[in-house]
């Protein structure tokens, strides 16, 4: 295992952090632009939710690829190449018409660009070159790095499109997120051959290839991916409907546009507090108790009176668990497998994430257009919530102090 200075580690740290702040930016905004979509284009609501659906899938199913290619060449080169793809996404949207178009672009292109600049890549960089007593912190500060760049650009990109259109504000952000190329410096350079082992690791370093095998084959590591598919469909939901929710209870577009913004305010606390409890308690309680809460959280939404205030209230107590998932997930993933193949494995995770997403996505619009609003969708989101947080107590996870004395 590679270790570093406090300083160096501080620097490494901050950079993965501001590169997670533009690409979740640019991939959590996109919802604000599904309605001037709708009006340029004369798609219908639900072409455009299953183009960003598959954005949802393609954002997800392009992490453990890229994963896979750094841990073995690096992150740096992954980032920068990531960028080009997000940025000539988003560049050429506002120059097609088509639902294929849309599919291209948002779909594919800057989606995957995305993924690769996103949790997976720099998690795992990140984690290969810390000591094990680090890392949650590290992946709690990462995290509240992309809850900070949604809690900036979405009220940025809301009054860009208010003020200058919505192709000008898609075009901002294209150019944005070319700044993640300089930020890869510090990731440069081949990750350390060993990062430790995690009891569902061989004490000898197993091949890439035999690693997934034995993560798809135990229990644990499955039940993670079921908690997380519940993850992805609830964020991908709000991401991509929260504006037309806004709109049918006849409020303005900049309620959702700050209703967003909290989301990621009130994250950066979230996950900075999921990265300090994972050092202390056992991280599968900490997915549990998230979940569970999500469920609460939303029947009392659909409970109260429509007002600006209940979508700001509902979305300050949302995002404190929006993606403070992420620490204890990828913190598990660590202890179950070690760090070596951490950007692999927590992809594959990230996957089952975003299969999630997917189906949130698109199932938001279809119920839209079949019923006329996203009550049946609030319904599905409580089961979900509450079945994740039930499927997250089997797992195998030793307890915190213990873990560290083995490491």
């Amino acid at each position: 295992m590679t270790t570093t200075t406090p300083r160096a580690a501080w620097g490494l740290i901050l950079t993965a952090s501001a590169i997670l702040m533009i690409t979740m930016a640019a991939r959590l905004t996109t919802g604000l632009f599904l309605s001037p979509l709708n009006t340029a284009t004369g798609l219908g609501v639900a072409s455009i939710s299953f183009a960003m659906a598959i954005g949802q899938f393609m954002w997800g199913a392009s992490q453990p690829i890229f994963g896979a290619v750094a841990d073995k060449y690096g992150a740096a080169r992954v980032i920068v190449l990531g960028a080009v793809l997000l940025a000539g996404g988003l560049a050429a949207t506002p120059f097609v018409s088509t639902e294929w178009g849309l599919l291209v672009t948002l779909g594919i292109l800057s989606a995957s660009g995305a993924g690769a600049g996103s949790f997976s890549i720099l998690i795992g960089a990140t984690a290969q070159r810390l000591p094990p007593e680090r890392r949650a912190f590290a992946s709690g500060f990462i995290n509240a790095g992309g809850s900070f760049g949604q809690f900036v650009f979405a009220p940025l990109v809301q009054v860009l499109i208010a003020t200058a259109g919505w192709i000008t504000a898609m075009l901002a952000l294209a150019a944005t997120t070319l700044f993640t190329i300089p930020l890869a410096w510090p990731l440069r350079g081949r990750p350390p051959a060993q990062s430790g082992a995690g009891h569902g690791a061989p004490s000898s370093e197993p091949t890439l290839g035999r690693q997934v095998r034995a993560a798809l084959r135990d229990r644990s590591y499955l039940c993670l991916h079921a908690g997380f598919f519940t993850c992805g469909f609830h964020i991908a939901f709000l991401v991509t409907h929260l504006p037309g929710e806004v709109a049918l209870c006849g409020l303005p577009a900049g309620v959702s546009a700050t209703a967003l913004g909290l989301i990621g305010l009130f994250n950066i606390a979230g996950s900075l507090t999921a990265g300090a409890l994972a050092q202390r308690w056992r991280m599968k309680w900490l997915l549990a108790l998230m979940y569970g809460s999500r469920a609460v959280i939303i029947a009392a939404y659909l409970l109260a009176p429509k007002s600006a205030w209940t979508f700001y209230v509902f979305a300050a107590a949302l995002g404190f668990t929006w993606l403070a998932t992420v620490p204890p997930t990828a913190g598990l993933v660590g202890k179950l497998f070690g760090t070596r193949y951490l950007a692999t494995l927590f992809g594959l995770t990230l996957l089952s994430h975003q299969i999630g997403g997917f189906f949130g996505a698109w199932l938001g619009g279809l119920a839209f257009v079949r019923f006329g609003d996203y009550t049946w969708m609030w319904y599905a989101d409580i089961a979900l919530a509450l079945a994740a947080s039930l499927v997250n107590l089997p797992i195998r996870e030793a307890k915190p102090h213990a873990a560290a004395a083995a490491a």
